[in-house]
């Protein structure tokens, strides 16, 4: 995928568009990792790239869910549980469900459309006391917020681990040819 998300024609295909560059952008910074890396945490939080890959694939189940009319009930273990790529889960498993998330998210919009509503749970402090819905299109673009967030955490997690950065590792990941102002990527550098 390039850098820009493409030509978008209407609102639907733009969220869905600028969520799938967002997806893609916090894969990225999992690109060449050992599975030892994907669990590193090297700055003063507990952040992980892969934890936050983990955690941006269960935000995107759990709002994708409450539109298809899942009953959500918080749960503070769950949650914390999330952010943590754990001994044993492979970077395939957390892409694959990442993909099957995306799959749900475009076959959900697709069926209920963005005006679709969905009440804000109150009993929980983070939501508006003044809403009382909330709509896919609010949805789309909290969940583009949401991992727009997290790819930026990602970022500074992976250049502190091997130094790496966004648009080297784009261009390794897509084979872009070295540049006089650009060098893939590589395990070397």
């Amino acid at each position: 995928m390039p850098g820009q998300v493409g030509p978008i024609s209407n609102e639907q295909e733009g969220l869905l568009g600028y969520l799938a560059q967002m997806r893609y952008v916090i894969k990225l910074t999992a690109h060449g990792l050992t599975p030892e890396q994907l669990r590193a945490a090297p700055s003063a939080s507990p952040l992980s790239v892969g934890g936050l890959i983990k955690h941006c694939a269960s935000t995107e189940e759990n709002w994708i869910g409450q539109i298809r009319g899942a009953e959500q009930k918080p749960d503070f273990a769950a949650y914390q549980e999330n952010f943590q790529f754990a001994e044993g889960e492979t970077a395939e498993e957390l892409f694959a469900r990442y993909d099957r998330a995306a799959a749900v998210t475009e076959k959900t919009v697709a069926e209920f459309g963005l005006d679709h509503r969905v009440p804000v749970d109150h009993s929980v402090p983070w939501n508006r006391p003044d809403l009382d819905h909330f709509t896919t299109r609010w949805i789309l673009l909290h969940l583009i917020q949401e991992t727009a967030r997290h790819a930026g955490h990602a970022d500074i997690i992976r250049e502190s681990i091997d130094g790496a950065t966004a648009y080297p590792l784009m261009a390794a990941a897509e084979g872009w040819p070295e540049t006089p102002w650009l060098k893939p990527w590589t395990k070397e550098s």
